[in-house]
C-alpha cells in the first residue's frame, strides 16, 4: 500500500512530550516510531465540522495528525449539539471553524489547525485540496459530495467518505488509484427532494460518532500504510439492529471522472448537476407553476381572516412528531398520507401549504395541482421562516 504522506527521510522527529503522549501508539508494531512520525507529517482536510466532522477531527487530533484543515462556513446552532460533540452550548452563534479549532488545540496544542471559513465550491476546491494529503468528507448534501469526489479524483487525493441518515450510515474510501470513486457507486444524484435531509428525516445523535470514528480510522490506516482500508468496499451501519454489512464495489471503467476515458475533466456546476439550480429571478414568486407566499403574507391573511371572510385552508404536511415541536396552525396531514386523503380537501377552496422549510410543501402543492386542485400555494420557508421573521418563540429544529 502506498503511504499518503512524506517518505521516511523527510519525517519530523517527535519531542519528549510527544513520546509520552503517544506511548500507546509507539508500542504497537503497526505504528511504532516511524508510524507516529508519519502521523505528525500528515496533512488532512475535514470537509465539515458537524456531526461527522466532530468525532473525526477530535480523534485525528488525539492521534497526532500534524496539520488538520477545517472547512465550514456555518455557525453553531443549538440543534447541532445533539450530535456535533466538538461544539458546546456556549458556542451557539459562533463560527464552527472557530469553535472546533479551540477544542482541537485544547486537546492537542501542538497540532496545526488551518481554518477555511468558506463554502466549498468549484472555484476553490482544487486550491484548498491541493494543500492536503487526504480529504475526509463529512458533508450532508449530494452536490458537495460529488464536488469532493471529483476534486479528489483530479488531484489523486484519497477521500475518506462517510454519510448518515436516521439510524443508518455508510463509509468507504474513494478516489484511490486502484479503487472506485463516489460516482462509480452513485453515477447520478437522486431527484431533488426524493431523499430528505437529516433536518427533515432526523438522525440518531450517536450515529455520526460511529461513522466519523470509522472515517478517522481509515485516514490513519492510509497514512500508516497498514491494514485493509475500505477501498472497493462500502460499509453499511444499522445502529438500530447494530449490524454491519459490507458491499463490494468495483471501479467503473466507464466512469466519467475516474474511468479509462474521463469526460469530466474539470469541476462543474454541482447545484445544476443535482437539479437544484437557483430559480430565475423573474420566477421568484412562482416555482414549478406553484405560487410562493411569504410568511409575512400568511400572517397578514391570518390576522384579517375574519374581517375579509378569507376562506383558505392552511395545510401542514409535516410529521406528527414535528407538530409536537412547533406549530403555526393548520390541518395536519403528513406528506406521505396526502395522496390517500385527498377526499378530505376541497378542490374549490384555496389551500396554503407549509412544512419545516418549504421543500415538502412545494412537492405536495405540485401533487395537489396535478390532481385538479387549482388554488394551491406554497408557504416559502415554512416553520423556519416563521420563527425568523414572525415569532421567534416558535421553536426551530
Amino acid at each position: 500500500m502506498t503511504n499518503a504522506t512524506a517518505e521516511p527521510e523527510a519525517l519530523p522527529q517527535l519531542t519528549n512530550d510527544e513520546l509520552g503522549r503517544y506511548s500507546r501508539h509507539l508500542i504497537l508494531p503497526e505504528v511504532g516510531m516511524e508510524g507516529q512520525q508519519r502521523l505528525k507529517a500528515a496533512k488532512v482536510l475535514c470537509v465539515g465540522t458537524g456531526g461527522l466532522g466532530s468525532p473525526l477531527a477530535l480523534y485525528l487530533a488525539a492521534a497526532g495528525i500534524g496539520t488538520l484543515g477545517l472547512i465550514d462556513f456555518d455557525v453553531v446552532d443549538s440543534s447541532n449539539l445533539q450530535r456535533q460533540i466538538i461544539h458546546s452550548t456556549s458556542d451557539v452563534g459562533r463560527k464552527k471553524v472557530d469553535s472546533a479549532q479551540e477544542k482541537l488545540n485544547a486537546l492537542n496544542p501542538a497540532m496545526n489547525v488551518v481554518k477555511h471559513d468558506t463554502m466549498l465550491t468549484s472555484a476553490n476546491a482544487l486550491e484548498i485540496f491541493a494543500q492536503y494529503d487526504i480529504v475526509a468528507d463529512g458533508t450532508d448534501n449530494f452536490q458537495t459530495r460529488y464536488l469532493v469526489n471529483d476534486a479528489c479524483v483530479m488531484l489523486k487525493k484519497p477521500n475518506a467518505y462517510g454519510s448518515i441518515f436516521r439510524f443508518e450510515g455508510q463509509a468507504s474510501v474513494f478516489a484511490t488509484e486502484e479503487g472506485p470513486c463516489y460516482r462509480c457507486l452513485y453515477p447520478e444524484p437522486p431527484p431533488p427532494g426524493l431523499v430528505p435531509s437529516c433536518a427533515e428525516g432526523g438522525v440518531l445523535g450517536i450515529l455520526p460518532g460511529i461513522v466519523g470514528v470509522i472515517q478517522a480510522t481509515e485516514v490513519i490506516k492510509l497514512i500508516l500504510g497498514k491494514g485493509e482500508p475500505l477501498v472497493g468496499r462500502l460499509l453499511l451501519v444499522d445502529a438500530l439492529s447494530m449490524r454491519f454489512r459490507e458491499l463490494k464495489l468495483r471501479k467503473n471503467p466507464e466512469c466519467p471522472v475516474c474511468g479509462t476515458n474521463p469526460t469530466v475533466t474539470e469541476l462543474i456546476d454541482y447545484n445544476q448537476f443535482c437539479g437544484i439550480a437557483p430559480e430565475p429571478a423573474q420566477a421568484a414568486t412562482v416555482k414549478n407553476g406553484i405560487p410562493q407566499i411569504s410568511v409575512k403574507e400568511l400572517k397578514a391573511r391570518n390576522d384579517s381572516k375574519e374581517a375579509r371572510n378569507d376562506n383558505f385552508l392552511l395545510l401542514d404536511v409535516r410529521e406528527p412528531y414535528e407538530y409536537q415541536i412547533a406549530q403555526i396552525g393548520g390541518k395536519l396531514i403528513p406528506q406521505n398520507d396526502v395522496p390517500n386523503r385527498l377526499g378530505e380537501l376541497n378542490p374549490e377552496q384555496e389551500i396554503l401549504i407549509h412544512c419545516r422549510s418549504g421543500a415538502r410543501s412545494q412537492k405536495i402543492a405540485e401533487l395537489l395541482k396535478a390532481n385538479g386542485f387549482q388554488k394551491v400555494s406554497n408557504v416559502a420557508g415554512g416553520i423556519l421562516a416563521w420563527s425568523d421573521e414572525i415569532d421567534p418563540k416558535v421553536q426551530k429544529y
